[in-house]
């Protein structure tokens, strides 16, 4: 597909969210199209030790965040570039969006959000069927994920976080 950007995210990242928000405010104000790829936080940090690294929470939702990218790929790949869309949407919707669970610490909201709990309605709710969440578990998606990630790493380099834009691909 063409594009005039392409937006490499991790459902679980603020900062994705945040650059995802303005970018369709600037898509609503401009003819752009806009491809939705994936890079994984826990992927690209698959080397790094969390406990010495990072908060308690972020293995937990690194790890989420891998889990709900399964499911997008196998949405990509059963529905097309329109499901990703809106499930990225979505998604950031649910996780930055909405209030927290008072009654959980930091690592429980992180982890719930990889659940099919948690998915579910999200699916339900952009018209795309609950069955998707069976790639929550489904390793076997992880290589569509890394190579979108691969992707956007040899734009930039390895020393990176998310989100990774590339304006007017593939030049």
């Amino acid at each position: 597909m063409a594009s005039d950007v392409r937006f490499y995210f991790d459902p679980v990242c603020p900062f994705c969210w945040l650059t995802s928000k303005w970018l369709r405010m600037v898509q609503s104000e401009r003819d752009l199209s806009v491809d939705w790829r994936f890079i994984s936080l826990r992927l690209i940090n698959e080397h790094i030790d969390y406990d010495a690294h990072f908060p308690p929470e972020y293995e937990a939702g690194h790890t989420a965040g891998l889990r709900l990218l399964r499911a997008v790929a196998r949405a990509r790949d059963e529905h097309g570039a329109q499901a990703v869309d809106a499930l990225q949407a979505a998604l950031g919707a649910h996780i930055f969006d909405t209030p927290p669970d008072g009654t959980a610490d930091e690592v429980t909201n992180a982890e719930r959000r990889g659940t099919r709990e948690f998915l579910e309605p999200i699916l339900r709710e952009v018209g795309l069927p609950t069955d998707l969440a069976d790639a929550l578990d489904d390793a076997s998606w992880d290589d569509a994920i890394r190579a979108d990630g691969e992707e956007a790493l040899a734009l930039t380099g390895r020393d990176v976080g998310t989100p990774i834009i590339h304006f007017e691909p593939p030049d």
